[in-house]
């Protein structure tokens, strides 16, 4: 009798309820990456603060900066903590060596730091001169990083995985096409196999801006940019208007031809340069930002209708020292002196 003459409340309690758990959906799908590869960027404990700050609610890092790990204490920001690539030979060759660093650099703080993810490894590819030589250390080493996580009793907290990118996938046009080849499918099925049984997402970098300089007589900017009008790509009965979409489709159709079709991907980066090349510009990158917040906030893509596009953006600051290519300096969304080079909202 008091639950049926409660009902109307129960009913918008139970509307309001689901109404916040949608909007902490929403504010957990955006992320930023935190590099540091500068010599004038604000302290850990003020980056923490501007990312509260601005509704940031995901970070990603490089390393286990112990300074940053202390500051993101009882903060309620969800990590990614990266195992370096200069890790991994060592963290492959001696579970007792990853016990330790798990120890060390998760265990110690995961009482009230919020990991999500280990990132064992970044953009290791065996077609990739610069990362070819760790191409044998990846699955090693997140076996033992599991095996340590297990131990600790965080398996079902921390999710482990590496961080791929879209080069992985070859014949990645139309996007139903993507496929693994021969030179890159010995190191990435196993890999594929691992977070099938681990119940972990793969992780990747998926960057329009790249794809799009690469092959500018094919693909258009707007295409990039989320601003082209109407249908783009037909693929079979998948229509693509974005260019980011068609990436990221492009790699789950490799999944599925892999053992992966049940596999989840997280967007460990994707952003766009605002100096150092014509197309990088600060009206391109505000509007690339803009719209891929927007949209991985709304959307999904065409060959996973209705799932969510967990993403990190790249990244928090401009960083100095970065090598590479100038450009590479340049993806920040702050200036060292915490200032919006945008002013885009992130909730």
């Amino acid at each position: 009798m008091t639950l049926t003459r409660n009902k109307p409340l129960v009913l918008v309690l139970l509307l309001v309820f689901a109404i916040m758990s949608y909007l902490t959906i929403g504010g957990q799908s955006i992320g930023v990456c935190y590099g540091r590869n500068g010599d004038n960027l604000p302290s850990p404990s003020d980056v923490i603060n501007l990312y509260k700050s601005n509704g940031i609610g995901s970070m990603r890092i490089y390393d286990p900066n112990p300074d940053t790990l202390q500051a993101l204490r009882g903060s309620g920001i969800e990590l990614i903590l990266d195992v370096p690539n200069s890790r991994l030979e060592s963290l492959a060759a001696d579970a007792s060596a990853a016990a330790t660093w798990v120890q060390d650099n998760v265990v110690n703080y995961a009482s009230d730091v919020s990991f999500r993810y280990i990132a064992v490894g970044n953009e290791v590819l065996p077609t990739r001169d610069s990362t070819a030589q760790y191409v044998n250390y990846v699955l090693p080493a997140m076996k033992n990083i599991q095996s340590a996580i297990t131990s600790a009793g965080l398996q079902d907290q921390i999710k482990v995985s590496t961080a791929t990118y879209s080069s992985v996938v070859s014949n990645s046009y139309p996007p139903s096409h993507g496929s693994f080849d021969d030179g890159v499918s010995s190191f990435i099925n196993p890999i594929i196999s691992f977070l099938v049984e681990n119940d972990s997402p793969l992780l990747a970098n998926i960057y329009p801006y790249f794809s799009y300089t690469g092959d500018k007589q094919n693909i258009q900017l707007p295409y990039a940019l989320f601003t082209a009008q109407g249908v783009q790509v037909q693929d079979e009965n998948l229509q693509y208007q974005n260019l980011f979409d068609a990436l990221l489709d492009a790699l789950y159709a490799a999944l599925e031809k892999a053992g992966g079709a049940n596999l989840r991907i997280v967007v460990s980066e994707s952003g766009w340069p605002s100096e150092g090349d014509p197309d990088a510009t600060v009206d391109n990158a505000k509007t690339y930002y803009t719209n891929l917040i927007n949209h991985v906030k709304e959307g999904s893509t065409p060959r996973r209708p209705g799932q969510a596009i967990e993403t990190y953006l790249f990244a928090m600051f401009d960083e100095n020292q970065k090598g590479g290519l100038e450009t590479e300096k340049h993806f920040g969304l702050f200036t060292p002196t915490q200032e919006s080079k945008y002013q885009i909202s992130f909730s």
